[in-house]
């Protein structure tokens, strides 16, 4: 373990999990994907996109999540509140109507994947977690917003950053944190250092996702 490493993993681990990986989190956000998305850019085609490769990536979190619950790592986070896929569902009606809704893409089968592969350590699979739902009820929110005012779409079709079993975002993301600090006081500094490296292997996932889709930005943009 690296001198960097020991100052991470000394921390409690929901600010090592965010401090850890904030260069990495900081690429993915920034990617010309995310700023066309952010800046009202991007077409419905450009959503509809990123969107249908959401979908994959959800079911995998959830399936895993659902094979793991019992484990105390998992249960520390797992909550029906975050569950996505129906939302994601229910937006795909709306963007994509009755079309073909599979994906080729090696960014969401390698994200994929990877997600599968944490079930053989519950913790990793709650750095996937934290990556997903947190970002979900931070940025997340942001880009629902944008999304209504750029189409004026009154409320349809974003329904995956509408968490309607939370009543309040902040103090619920403030437990999330608490429960994972909770979880981090159980494990050794080389167990933390590997979930904080898994947060940074899931943002480089995300990253990649972002550079396929920014491969299309000319078809994308309005």
């Amino acid at each position: 373990m690296t001198i960097l490493d020991e100052a991470v993993t000394t921390q409690p681990l929901s600010v090592a999990m965010r401090e850890g990986s904030q260069a990495e989190h900081t690429a993915a956000e920034t990617s010309g994907y995310m700023d066309d998305l952010l800046n009202g850019r991007l077409n419905e085609l450009g959503y509809a996109d990123y969107l249908l490769r959401l979908r994959p990536i959800y079911a995998a979190l959830e399936e895993v999540g659902s094979k793991l619950a019992g484990d105390p790592a998992v249960d520390a986070v797992l909550d029906e509140a975050l569950v996505r896929l129906a939302t994601i569902d229910a937006d795909l009606d709306h963007w994509v109507g009755d079309a073909d809704r599979t994906v080729d893409s090696p960014a969401v089968d390698a994200y994929v994947a990877r997600i599968k592969a944490t079930a053989n350590w519950a913790p990793l699979f709650v750095a996937h977690h934290y990556t997903r739902y947190l970002g979900d009820l931070s940025g997340g929110q942001a880009i629902g917003r944008i999304l209504d005012r750029t189409f004026e779409l009154d409320g349809k079709g974003i329904a995956f950053y509408a968490f309607t079993a939370i009543e309040k975002v902040k103090p619920y993301k403030d437990n999330y944190r608490a429960a994972l600090d909770t979880l981090g006081a159980d494990l050794d500094e080389d167990q933390k250092a590997r979930i904080v490296d898994e947060v940074k292997v899931a943002f480089n996932l995300n990253q990649a996702l972002f550079a396929e889709l920014g491969a299309n930005l000319d078809t994308y943009r309005r």
